[in-house]
């Protein structure tokens, strides 16, 4: 069998709409959605509410790790509109029904940590499989998907307790393959040599590598990261890449 896995599409619809192309089945490690686009301040959530000059402002304090500022940014920027929770959700339901229109049949996904869950219902159709804390098999392999990422300054929107994503992992026992958003917390898997800056990893991970030793380890969220692939004993762990900027999928066969 062959899959195509993408990660951190944020908003690339065109390269997704052939990411399954030669492909028995997609699947997506999460980060649908756009909120800001670093290189084009006027695409994404924020550049179509706000402008452009007001998310190049957020971006530079976002740059400079200034946080409490870019979220005091963000609080006055939402104040503007009448109902900020309808407008943020209109934009992100026009992405989402585009997105998800795009994906092949079969495609099997999971949550980034700028996704937000509880619209997925409203998009799914059959052959799109949500799996968070689940498993599948897929030609005789057996494929356990984490969703989601961990507490940070940032607080994006699907962050969740250390705790419960450990839970999760738990709960998928042994797997051939554990495909995730965010990477094992290794300092070469975690670190963006753009941002310059260490994103965060999972222990949790680490330490199912360490029981259950699965085939591979496949997630994303780390947009350039110093090292895209490590072996960990018998486990392959591999950063699939940047979909949204290369429009490339990663190809695994088995």
């Amino acid at each position: 069998m062959r899959a195509h896995v993408v990660s951190d599409v944020h908003g690339n619809v065109a390269d997704l709409a052939r990411a399954g192309a030669g492909a028995d089945a997609l699947i997506c490690l999460g980060d649908l959605l756009l909120f800001i686009d670093y290189a084009d301040h006027g695409r994404g959530i924020l550049g179509e509410l706000f402008g452009p000059e007001q998310v190049g402002r957020y971006i530079a304090l976002r740059t400079e790790r200034r946080f409490d500022e870019a979220r005091a940014l963000t609080r006055s920027l939402w104040a503007t509109l009448p109902d900020p929770r309808a407008h943020i959700q209109r934009v992100v339901r026009t992405q989402y029904a585009a997105l998800f229109g795009a994906l092949p049949t079969p495609t099997y996904l999971t949550y980034g940590n700028v996704d937000l869950p509880a619209l997925w219902p409203e998009f799914s159709r059959d052959g799109i499989h949500v799996l968070d804390g689940q498993a599948v098999d897929l030609g005789g392999w057996r494929f356990g998907f984490v969703g989601g990422g961990l507490p940070t300054p940032m607080r994006t929107p699907y962050e969740i307790p250390e705790e419960e994503y450990a839970a999760k992992l738990a709960e998928l026992g042994p797997v051939d393959v554990l495909c995730t958003h965010i990477p094992p917390a290794v300092p070469e898997l975690t670190y963006d040599v753009v941002a310059r800056r260490f994103e965060r990893g999972s222990e949790a991970i680490l330490a199912t590598i360490a029981t259950h030793r699965p085939r591979y380890v496949l997630y994303g969220h780390v947009h350039q990261p110093l090292q895209a692939r490590m072996r960990i004993g018998r486990t392959e762990c591999v950063n699939v890449g940047h979909f949204a900027a290369d429009g490339r999928p990663y190809p695994l066969e088995w």
